[in-house]
């Protein structure tokens, strides 16, 4: 009876000194297991988020980005790819300029960024640090901070992230990142409605700010969990279609 005891316990230590020890890379990588990360990679993706619709096509690391949608009587699609940004009026190419194409081009790449997380998060411009764990509402959390290199970090490669990984499921439950563009700020996200199509993992999210923009990102999960955060919006994906290249 002891030596069972003993083994339990020791066994309790080795799996907590397991946890205790994994890298902001290994937690990373098992949330993208947990969330069918590599079929994104290479798959054709489609929704719709805010009656505009998208449609993304990946590769093994080539990608084509949309979003097409109408306008008066106009028929209009940007597109994000490997060679850069082009929008199209009617299915003819147009110029842009560069402000506008960065703009549209930033636009596009978010909404579909956030759609498929944590599928990105091993990009070469990532940079991740492990923090100090974190108990919301009495679940366990890694507590991951994503930073990103200037070279491939994009326009906004100085925003800063931090996600919330469920100890449990390797699943991110919460986000938050702050942003320069329109004055700059921060933004929590709870992630809502799972569901998984094809062995990846979708969700919506509810989108939240602190008056106080200064706030540290990562303890906007504890004033979350205080009800000091104020709803901005929900942001839903609608009719999404997975289709896995073989």
């Amino acid at each position: 009876m002891r030596i069972f005891l003993a083994s339990l316990v020791l066994l309790f230590i080795s799996c907590n000194t397991s946890k205790k020890s994994q890298t902001a890379q290994e937690i990373v990588d098992a949330a993208m297991l947990a969330s069918g990360s590599e079929k994104v990679a290479k798959a054709t993706i489609s929704f719709k988020f805010r009656d505009i619709q998208y449609k993304a096509i990946r590769n093994q690391g080539r990608f084509l980005l949309e979003r097409s949608f109408k306008e008066n009587k106009d028929s209009i699609t940007d597109q994000l790819s490997n060679e850069g940004f082009t929008r199209l009026l009617n299915n003819q190419a147009i110029q842009l300029h560069d402000t506008l194409a960065t703009a549209y081009s930033g636009s596009v790449n978010s909404v579909h960024y956030f759609s498929v997380l944590p599928f990105g998060l091993n990009d070469m411009a990532v940079r991740k640090k492990r923090l100090a764990d974190q108990v919301v509402f009495g679940k366990d959390y890694y507590t991951i901070q994503i930073r990103f290199s200037e070279e491939g970090g994009g326009e906004d490669f100085d925003d800063v992230y931090i996600y919330w990984i469920n100890k449990e499921t390797s699943l991110i439950d919460y986000l938050a990142y702050s942003f320069h563009v329109n004055g700059g700020g921060v933004r929590f996200r709870e992630a809502t409605n799972p569901r998984t199509i094809k062995g990846v993992r979708f969700v919506d999210y509810n989108n939240y700010k602190k008056e106080n923009a200064l706030t540290d990102l990562e303890n906007l999960a504890k004033a979350f969990e205080k009800g000091e955060l104020q709803k901005l919006s929900e942001i839903n994906l609608e009719a999404i279609s997975v289709q896995i290249t073989p």
